[in-house]
């Protein structure tokens, strides 16, 4: 049986992310989780990944490594950008979660607005959105829009205001090709924003999942090849 051990730092997103996993998954898999929302919330408080964040997060992937895991996910686009540091230090592979999502979101067009609702995000998105548009030989231009009202409801668990910020901002939107919601918090509201802009919207778990799906399929005919 493979193991995949998870970071988080949003509850509602570790509430959520193992179940669709193990729906988006053609093996029977062990998950465990870490749920470590300071990575989170101290970010967007003071600005910055400072180093003390990157050393707690580098502990959080040893602490998960030593689970004996097959494959480590983080699921929050704010840490991605370390992970690409990290990952040469850490004997698991690690698959971040917009990883799949910005490389399939700069193929649907030049213009690309990124949505988030926590400005710590916004960063890490639009250099992992330039660094798959410049390995594909692809020019973009890149907006933002921050709905920190969104973000603060959230984390009072109002998810109704939560939802409804975003839903009123995606009425705002015009002439864009893709817009990139930046959190798996927001993915719910994928199909509904997308229907509301008629703009091609893409979320980071679902196509995340594929990508773990991919990889496992992958590793095993590998195995059976040999």
């Amino acid at each position: 049986m493979k193991t995949v051990a998870l970071i988080h730092t949003v509850k509602r997103v570790a509430d959520t992310f193992e179940e669709a996993l193990r729906a988006g998954v053609d093996e029977t898999i062990r998950v465990y989780n870490l749920l470590d929302d300071y990575l989170a919330d101290h970010p967007n408080e003071v600005g910055e990944f400072t180093i003390n964040n990157r050393n707690r997060l580098f502990q959080d992937l040893k602490t998960q490594e030593m689970t004996g895991a097959d494959l480590i996910v983080t699921t929050c686009s704010t840490l991605t950008p370390v992970v690409d540091m990290l990952r040469p230090l850490i004997k698991v592979p690690v698959i971040a979660i917009d990883d799949a999502m910005a490389s399939k979101g700069v193929t649907h067009g030049r213009r690309i607005l990124i949505m988030a609702t926590a400005e710590s995000t916004v960063e890490p998105t639009r250099e992992k959105l330039k660094k798959e548009a410049a390995a594909a030989g692809i020019e973009i231009d890149l907006d933002q829009i921050v709905c920190r009202e969104a973000f603060q409801a959230m984390k009072e668990l109002k998810m109704n205001v939560h939802d409804n910020i975003l839903k009123e901002e995606a009425g705002k939107i015009r002439n864009y090709d893709c817009v990139i919601l930046a959190q798996a918090s927001m993915a719910h509201l994928q199909k509904d924003m997308e229907e509301i802009s008629k703009i091609v919207t893409l979320s980071s778990p679902s196509l995340c999942i594929r990508q773990i799906n991919e990889y496992f399929k992958a590793e095993g005919e590998q195995q059976y090849e040999c």
